[in-house]
């Protein structure tokens, strides 16, 4: 059995792979390891025979993505220690040389590559991820989950095969490197750092600045959707709530305060609905272990919820039809009525939105009985 399982995700890397492959077979007979390189590939050139032809071997995941190459590499993996690495030669496998050691001595679970405290050459990173998109994706993450790393997103990372069994990782795309933090740290794993070098890409990038950020930003939201919609819709919900009954009760025409207490009330609703898909979607995919949640899903709550719809739409209607008769007896001419229309429309607005929200979070839990009974 080797020591060491090398995975290496790869994309049409036919101009590296080899000296990739290459520099991690000697790296590992300096050091005298027994170790296995295995390319996932899902690749339109020639990077599987190119990497075959030189020692890797090669398997095929059935489906594109940065987590689904790594998932399928697991799988295939027989090493007491697995590591992960590009295939583009922006990492060193000598690296792996200083990061093994912390494993071996039981001390952590998972070793990752910092290239933020180590050294990163000229033209290897975009001044935009160097300076303001690493570095805020990973402060975020570290406020959320206390990873305590200071890269979430180097490539370069190793962790015991005990370690890989605790992890429950799914993720197919680029959000891979932010689950595997992200469970790690929430299920106690110890977590090491190793300054690094990063050397500049050859050939072309496969990264999306602003789509691979929005989906490891999307991630963190599905495991912790407070920060980001539970707790600012709160504050707008209660603001808008107060100003919109404030105006409503004093009367008069101060329609422009109605109107913004009502945005800020639908604004601050929907954020929390929001936050409870997030979160009701995280827990049927298994991604949230909150008792809580549970609760909150089950038949009982989402009755409640549905309950409270349709009262919150009945108010509506039944506001707007009296205005549709007081209307009427005007004979259809101009009425002073727009602090009750206002009100109407905010009611059924609202009650529209949470059946709709309870009619989602069935589908959810649909859903998870169907696989469940699988």
């Amino acid at each position: 059995m080797p020591r060491i399982s090398l995975i290496i995700p790869t994309r049409n890397e036919s101009q590296t792979i080899c000296q990739c492959i290459q520099r991690a077979q000697e790296a590992f007979k300096r050091a005298g390891l027994s170790a296995e390189i295995i390319v996932s590939d899902s690749s339109t050139d020639q990077t599987a025979d190119i990497a075959a032809s030189c020692g890797g071997r090669v398997v095929f995941p059935q489906r594109l993505g940065y987590g689904n190459a790594y998932l399928l590499g697991f799988q295939e993996a027989r090493g007491d220690y697995i590591f992960l690495m590009d295939g583009d030669l922006t990492y060193d496998p000598e690296a792996i040389l200083d990061m093994l050691p912390l494993l071996e001595s039981g001390q952590y679970d998972l070793v990752m590559g910092s290239r933020l405290k180590g050294r990163i050459l000229p033209g290897a990173m975009p001044a935009l991820h160097q300076y303001l998109g690493n570095p805020l994706l990973t402060w975020i993450l570290n406020r959320l989950f206390s990873a305590g790393i200071s890269d979430a997103h180097c490539g370069l990372r190793g962790m015991t095969r005990d370690a890989l069994n605790r992890l429950d990782l799914r993720s197919g795309g680029m959000e891979f490197a932010s689950e595997m933090v992200i469970e790690a740290a929430s299920r106690g794993l110890r977590i090491a750092e190793v300054p690094i070098t990063y050397h500049p890409r050859q050939g072309s990038s496969k990264l999306n600045s602003f789509t691979d950020g929005w989906r490891h930003l999307r991630f963190m939201m599905l495991y912790r959707p407070g920060p980001f919609l539970l707790l600012p819709g709160l504050l707008a919900l209660l603001l808008g709530l107060i100003l919109a009954v404030a105006v409503y009760m004093q009367g008069g025409s101060r329609m422009h305060s109605l109107i913004l207490g009502g945005l800020l009330l639908i604004i601050g609703y929907q954020m929390l609905l929001a936050g409870l898909h997030f979160r009701a979607f995280s827990a049927a995919w298994g991604l949230s272990r909150s008792s809580g949640m549970e609760r909150l899903i089950s038949y009982h709550s989402l009755e409640k919820e549905l309950l409270i719809g349709l009262a919150l739409l009945a108010g509506g209607i039944i506001i707007g039809l009296d205005l549709l008769m007081s209307w009427r007896g005007a004979g259809f001419g101009a009425l002073d009525a727009a602090q009750n229309a206002m009100l109407a429309m905010i009611l059924t607005i609202l009650g529209i939105q949470t059946i709709f929200s309870g009619m989602f979070i069935s589908l959810l839990l649909l859903y998870r009985g169907h696989q469940d009974g699988d």
